[in-house]
């Protein structure tokens, strides 16, 4: 977990995804969307990303283990959390309070 913690610190979003998964993609986008700059960590393209999937489905119960979304250094989950976030209106607030976004026009 150590590990996790480090690569998140001081970052107001890290995903953890796979360059072959259309579901990580579709999270960065929304993010993106917002006008947020996400860290994104391909696990299939670093040199430790087994390690870091497995922390992720043992420690954090990240199943499937990608996508994985930090917000202001805390786990948020995967598709479906930021998915009901988004839904509910509460992923720009959030983003907001990491300071990952600066403004955002409620509409």
């Amino acid at each position: 977990m150590d590990m996790i913690t480090s690569m998140v610190a001081g970052k107001p979003v890290v995903i953890f995804s796979r360059s072959t998964s259309d579901m990580s993609h579709s999270i960065v986008s929304l993010i993106t969307g917002y006008g947020a700059n996400p860290t994104v960590y391909e696990l299939d393209q670093i040199p430790n990303g087994q390690a870091i999937e497995r922390v992720l489905v043992e420690q954090l119960n990240c199943e499937p283990c990608v996508p994985a979304v930090f917000i202001g250094q805390q786990f948020v989950g995967g598709t479906n959390q930021v998915m009901t976030l988004q839904l509910r209106n509460q992923l720009a607030p959030k983003l907001l309070a990491a300071n990952a976004i600066w403004l955002w026009n409620q509409q």
